[in-house]
């Protein structure tokens, strides 16, 4: 099962016997059974009635407003049975320095490797060996396991940001005016697309969280702040590369994505995906989702929505004392 991205401004969510309806001035744009689909995402401007809510919730399908830069503006989910001694030990081990400092070794070490790989990927694509790049990041890699505190290791994953996306903005073409990793606002068309799939990316991982019952607000390697999922942010970090870097790579490069996709609003210094590029963007992250691959610990193949909820319940048996050690998501 999938989920359903509607994009289209103006539109409204409908239901009809066991089939949803995306209708505009009433008149059907889509339908699809709800057997197919696990969660709902409406963007922007888009209306539901109250029978399709019902609906969803009768079937177990989360419903999420969004804006179109995919902030969330409210979750509805369906009943579930909150595990609670996971969450009391989750909330326990918060308070543990040696437990949160050895999680956030694994995530941050996960990451730059992932980094790693993918840099080293983009080096032979591009015909450019970048040996100083690729052993520093190796360096780094070793300091992860040998950092003493959070605070050094946020500089060891600062550093590998800086030393990655310096391989990974030569991918582009000049025009692009990709330049380094900036935010609040981007102020180029992929910085805007890395923040947006870094965006939807979480929602993805918050729903995984709840799904094994884990306390999506309460971090280890992120320091919690009011209204901040930061457990969220912890198990994003090892999917960042595979899932939205590699995508966004991909779509530029193959034209999939084009200059006249963007909007450049005279109001502010964002750059924005106009409404064809919304579709075009979240069409090829849930075909993304929806991608199987081999997950060689259990030696059978996943879609990484499945896999998102495959290393929730590894953290959850980390946090229960079932295995000794989380293990990250890596890239081969």
């Amino acid at each position: 099962m999938s989920t359903l991205y509607v994009t289209l401004q103006g539109s409204r969510l409908e239901k009809e016997y066991k089939r949803l309806l995306v209708t505009k001035n009433d008149e059907i744009v889509m339908r699809i059974p709800i057997q197919r689909v696990s969660e709902v995402v409406l963007v922007g401007r888009v209306g539901v009635t109250t029978p399709a809510l019902y609906s969803l919730l009768n079937n177990g399908v989360s419903f999420l407003l969004v804006s179109r830069t995919g902030k969330l503006r409210g979750r509805l989910q369906p009943p579930t049975d909150l595990n609670l001694p996971l969450r009391q030990k989750q909330f326990q081990l918060n308070d543990s320095p040696d437990f949160s400092l050895d999680l956030s070794r694994q995530i941050v070490h996960g990451k730059i490797h992932n980094q790693r790989i993918y840099a080293l990927r983009l080096a032979r694509q591009q015909e450019q060996i970048i040996e100083s790049h690729e052993k520093k990041l190796c360096e780094l890699i070793k300091k992860t396991r040998e950092a003493s505190s959070i605070e050094e290791l946020m500089g060891i994953e600062g550093s590998a940001a800086k030393m990655y996306f310096s391989v990974y903005r030569r991918g582009f073409e000049p025009f692009w005016k990709f330049e380094n990793r900036n935010r609040r606002p981007p102020r180029d068309p992929i910085n805007a697309l890395l923040s947006l799939g870094y965006t939807f990316l979480g929602h993805a991982i918050f729903s995984a969280l709840e799904v094994v019952g884990l306390d999506p607000y309460l971090g280890y390697f992120h320091a919690e702040k009011y209204g901040r999922p930061a457990l969220v942010l912890d198990l994003i970090e090892e999917f960042r590369v595979p899932i939205v870097d590699s995508l966004i790579f991909s779509m530029i490069n193959r034209e999939i994505l084009k200059p006249d996709d963007f909007e450049y609003p005279t109001d502010t210094k964002n750059v924005v995906l106009s409404s064809k590029g919304l579709g075009i963007f979240l069409s090829q992250f849930s075909q993304k989702l929806e991608t199987a691959i081999t997950v060689r610990s259990i030696g059978r193949s996943l879609t990484y929505r499945k896999i998102f909820e495959l290393q929730a319940r590894n953290l959850a048996n980390t946090i229960q004392g079932k295995t000794p050690q989380y293990i990250p998501f890596r890239m081969r």
